[in-house]
């Protein structure tokens, strides 16, 4: 079995993936059927998740009226659709054509929005402000070397009392071979400081490819993810692990509600995803 992980400096591996999300803007307009937020009530189906999700750990179950921080928010669906749920929102991501394109879906649908160009890494020096909750979903993390550095980072945007909510891939998902007939592992679930590296032309949704193919991503266990936000100081409120996705990871994947799944013989052997709530304490 090959393997694809190398050394590669953060500063490259960065440079080199904001060239395949400067690409990925354009296919995923097209791909991620923006025409549905011109319903005022429409909220994505990843919003709609995580709100319920977060409301036990908000006060009145509701964002509305809080202020939160978005990040990793890419062309911004999710971001247009807290602030439809009532929250005042800041919106971060590095690719500037991604903001671009998220501030004129956000002017288009008459909703505000402050959006931050900067490395997610450095967040804290980018953003003004503190917040009641820092919200991040789906696919974010494995796009970073340091989550010692991620965790404080989301600890410092935090106001005391501040509420942190991820919902990302399982570790354990992305451990499994992808294009093999049954489930096989392929990849590795532990990270020794090593990125893996790929070359793809398509992205997770639609049918359009990048010219800019290759990117650099890194696993991390569930305990480094843990253990992450425990040292910057936040405190565990929930973890839940889930059977669904809201893109195809493999081809053998079948549809459900809101997502994709394996298929049933198959559905309770390895997760999907999990969700982490956790709170930095009162000063």
């Amino acid at each position: 079995m090959s393997d694809n992980r190398i050394t590669v400096d953060w500063e490259t591996a960065r440079a080199i993936n904001r060239d395949n999300w400067e690409d990925r803007v354009p296919l995923h307009e097209e791909a991620y059927g923006l025409g549905a937020l011109d319903d005022p009530g429409y909220l994505t189906p990843v919003v709609r998740t995580d709100l319920e999700a977060l409301a036990p750990f908000v006060p009145g179950g509701t964002v509305a009226g809080l202020d939160v921080c978005h990040l990793q928010c890419h062309i911004g669906t999710d971001t247009v659709s807290l602030v439809r749920a009532g929250a005042r929102v800041t919106g971060l991501d590095f690719s500037p054509s991604a903001l671009a394109s998220a501030a004129g879906l956000a002017e288009k649908l008459g909703l505000k929005v402050a959006w931050v160009e900067a490395d997610v890494l450095e967040a804290r020096s980018a953003v003004s402000g503190d917040f009641d909750v820092v919200y991040t979903s789906i696919g974010t993390i494995t796009w970073l070397p340091d989550l010692v550095k991620w965790a404080s980072q989301v600890a410092a945007l935090l106001k005391p009392g501040g509420t942190f909510y991820i919902r990302d891939g399982h570790p354990a998902l992305y451990a499994v071979d992808e294009d093999a007939e049954g489930l096989q592992l392929r990849y590795p679930y532990f990270n020794r400081g090593r990125a893996q590296m790929w070359d793809e032309e398509s992205t997770y949704v639609g049918g359009g490819k990048v010219s800019h193919s290759r990117t650099y991503q890194w696993a991390h266990p569930l305990s480094d993810i843990i253990n992450s936000l425990i040292g910057a100081g936040l405190r565990l409120l929930r973890l839940d692990e889930g059977t669904t996705l809201p893109w195809k990871f493999s081809p053998r994947m079948v549809d459900v509600p809101d997502g994709y799944a394996w298929p049933e013989a198959e559905r309770d052997l390895v997760p999907c995803t999990y969700t982490l709530v956790a709170r930095k304490p009162q000063e």
